[in-house]
């Protein structure tokens, strides 16, 4: 009878360890069934962006003895991500357009930003590290024109100058909002209207092209890196950064262009926005042998900021 009671005490206690260990098991096997539904529902199509509308104004009268000159002001901007994921590869687009105006009092309407960019990258998944095999295209122009400040001649217009890059490598990323692309190959075509360099004099250039041409092809290595983050609630930045180095011409001389773009949220449809960028192109240069120089743009106003 105790040999009895024995087995069946031990039979019990083995069957109630089993239980839990096939409960644990089972509990294992749903989280993880869980973990990756929930990484799925990253996979697909994503898209967002924003309209953002800056309006900025100053008046003085005759009166104010401090002095000032009236004034007003207008930006508009789009910046829009359309990108795709799947288990084993990634496609991320982003679009970006800014225009602005300013009036000053007894001038003439000059521009305050100017930008239209384009840029598209692919990654097929490398392992099982954030490393993928890339390829990447980037377009950038001006959609006005621009003009001297002290002479008020022409100095570009829509598509001159106009900078088209594309190119393997490998991207690392991390998320959407961290992300770097390093393409050692990459082709680089600067394209110009010939109004700009047909009266060019001999040994100088437009933006790098010669006289009495349109184009201007490079071959070197970009490296494009972007960055987003939360500062504190409802403050975000948003940091781009693209290098580039022509192996065909001064090697050592890189190009720089630099973005950050913060918005403070106020509410659903109000923010303050600041915008700088920051450029250096040895071949940005005006018609003549003019020195290139860092290039600095700023803008900065409380408007209208729609999500879509």
């Amino acid at each position: 009878m105790k040999k009895l009671l024995l087995s069946t005490v031990l039979m019990v206690s083995l069957s109630s360890v089993f239980a839990q260990d096939n409960e644990k098991e089972g509990l294992k096997k749903s989280m993880e069934a869980a973990g990756k539904a929930i990484d799925t529902t990253k996979l697909g199509w994503n898209r967002g962006g924003n309209f953002t509308f800056l309006f900025n104004q100053s008046a003085f009268n005759n009166e104010w003895l401090a002095g000032g000159t009236s004034n007003v002001a207008g930006n508009i901007g789009i910046n829009y991500d359309y990108n795709y994921s799947s288990k084993t590869a990634v496609w991320d687009n982003k679009l970006m357009i800014a225009y602005g105006l300013t009036k000053l009092k007894d001038q003439d309407v000059t521009k305050s930003d100017d930008r239209l960019e384009f840029n598209s990258l692919y990654g097929k998944k490398a392992g099982q590290s954030n490393w993928y095999y890339s390829a990447f295209l980037n377009f950038k122009t001006q959609m006005d024109s621009g003009f001297d400040t002290k002479t008020g001649v022409k100095t570009s217009h829509f598509f001159s100058p106009a900078y088209l890059q594309v190119g393997p490598g490998m991207l690392w990323k991390k998320s959407d909002n961290l992300k770097v692309n390093i393409a050692p190959a990459t082709s680089r075509v600067i394209f110009v209207h010939d109004e700009f360099t047909k009266d060019l004099p001999e040994g100088t250039n437009y933006f790098g092209v010669k006289p009495n041409e349109t184009t201007r092809f490079e071959f070197g290595a970009a490296v494009n890196a972007y960055y987003k983050l939360t500062l504190i609630e409802n403050v975000t930045m948003e940091n781009i950064l693209n290098l580039y180095s022509n192996y065909l011409d001064n090697p050592q001389n890189i190009d720089i262009d630099y973005q950050m773009n913060l918005v403070m949220k106020i509410n659903k449809y109000m923010s303050a926005n600041v915008s700088l960028q920051a450029i250096y192109d040895d071949n940005a240069i005006k018609a003549g042998n003019v020195a290139p120089h860092v290039q600095f743009r700023e803008v900065f106003g409380l408007g209208v900021n729609f999500g879509f």
